[in-house]
């Protein structure tokens, strides 16, 4: 099958294939389903719950991907699917193009696409920026990485698009490594910094994958970027226009500010730090980053500002679920690198009882030390990493072993004290333990309210 012209896309009477039946994957058979599609979906899980296959009516296999794979017209691979994979690999030597979720929902959509990426606080950018684009009065369609699949959204819309619309979409490497026409008229780059290295051959490998979502871009569009973050500027090559971002005092910047407030391009008093609903200077770069992409996509000024006083924050993300006899929880179960523990840990400065642990990334554990000294007074290891966590801090701070959520909640409440702080903070995968970041989030929820 040619993709090579996007603007004659025809998957009418086409045979498809889709590895994975998670959300990306249901949300592709269904998307092609209605495209006219003849749709077989392969799953490599042999317990997944096919429930959901069995409604749409399409024929599936699990438990391994058969030959049947290759006996289509294109492949439709969900995000976790490697690039490098067996099957991947199969269907390129057969000659059949293989996209992501995301590049195929692309092609059935006509309404702007604003593309959020980066290593750290994507979630709580995109979610700032679709509640800015919904202040402003733009009908707003937030998916991809976040939870709801592209795809989905696309097809509640294919028969009728709204005018003055806009997705916001976050977009993770896994789902840049598929594509071949997917543009946003607007990417927003946060940041740069070792992740998902037991994907990755190297940084570079993930840095290559990461930096696809500006391939396709042009002089109209416009790239959102980091201005502090120097190995992303020295990287980023692109031919859309520049519309860089800076938490600190930089001028020439459509959002600059000084210790106290941030100014406009007028260089007029814009808001004062004090009045942005969420602490720390990273959640400041991302109202920043947020802003900048919003100016671009004309929502009005006081809309902005609106939003940088009311937003509240994302599930998982450092999300404060309770203060029980002094002790105060927080759930940032979606910090499943290094760089968002970090972050994490720099926004407290009560004691802290740290829950830190899952499937390993091949991440530098020992990154850390320096962020635990004096501020974390105990780490409760947890999953498949906890060996790797313990050998690295050599009881420094001291450590305890959990072998379950509840466990893990149990030891850290026993050893906290009134004025502490105890933090899931993983900088791990869920994958050993839960189906997924939320899954594990919940589930310390549900622990931490049991108390």
């Amino acid at each position: 099958m040619d993709i090579s012209n996007r603007k004659t896309m025809d998957l009418n009477g086409r045979s498809v294939a889709v590895i994975g039946a998670a959300r990306s994957g249901l949300a592709a058979a269904k998307l092609l389903t209605k495209l006219g599609a003849n749709v077989f979906v392969s799953e490599a899980n042999e317990k997944i719950d096919v429930g959901e296959l069995k409604t749409i009516g399409v024929p599936f296999e699990t438990g391994g991907h058969s030959e049947k794979v290759t006996e289509n017209d294109l492949i439709v691979v969900s995000p976790g699917v490697p690039q490098d994979s067996e099957v991947v690999n199969r269907a390129k030597t057969s000659g059949i193009p293989v996209v992501s979720e995301i590049e195929l929902a692309s092609w059935f959509t006509a309404t702007p696409i604003t593309a959020v990426t980066g290593s750290n606080g994507k979630t709580t950018t995109t979610s700032i920026l679709a509640e800015m684009c919904r202040q402003g009065g733009l009908t707003t369609f937030e998916s991809g990485n976040i939870g709801t699949p592209f795809a989905k959204v696309v097809l509640e819309n294919l028969d009728s698009e709204p005018r003055n619309a806009v997705h916001v979409l976050e977009v993770s490497s896994f789902q840049m490594e598929q594509i071949h026409h997917f543009k946003p008229d607007v990417a927003v780059i946060l940041n740069l910094s070792p992740d998902h290295l037991d994907r990755y051959g190297s940084m570079n490998d993930y840095v290559e994958a990461k930096m696809r979502v500006v391939e396709n871009m042009t002089g109209e569009d416009h790239v959102v970027y980091n201005l502090d973050d120097q190995f992303l500027c020295e990287i980023l090559k692109t031919d859309a226009e520049p519309a860089p971002f800076s938490a600190g005092s930089s001028g020439g910047l459509r959002f600059c500010l000084n210790e106290t407030k941030i100014y406009d391009e007028s260089r007029e008093p814009f808001i004062y730090l004090n009045e942005i609903s969420l602490p720390g200077t990273h959640n400041v770069a991302n109202f920043l980053a947020a802003a900048t992409a919003a100016e671009i996509l004309n929502v009005s000024k006081d809309a902005i500002k609106q939003v940088m006083k009311t937003f509240s924050g994302v599930p998982h993300r450092l999300e404060k679920l309770k203060t029980l006899d002094g002790v105060t929880f927080y759930n940032d179960s979606k910090a499943t690198n290094i760089e968002s523990v970090k972050v994490a840990l720099q926004s407290f400065t009560a004691p802290v009882v740290l829950i830190l642990g899952g499937r390993d990334k091949g991440a530098d554990f020992d990154e850390l030390i320096p962020y635990l000294a004096g501020g974390v007074k105990l780490v409760i290891t947890l999953g498949e990493a906890a060996e790797r966590i313990e050998k690295t801090l050599s009881n420094n701070p001291p450590f305890l072993r959990a072998h379950s959520m509840a466990s893990a909640v149990s030891l850290a409440y026993q050893n906290s004290k009134a004025g502490d702080v105890i933090l899931l903070s993983p900088g791990c995968t869920s994958f050993d333990m839960f189906n997924n970041f939320e899954q594990r989030g919940n589930t310390f929820r549900e622990e931490v309210m049991r108390l």
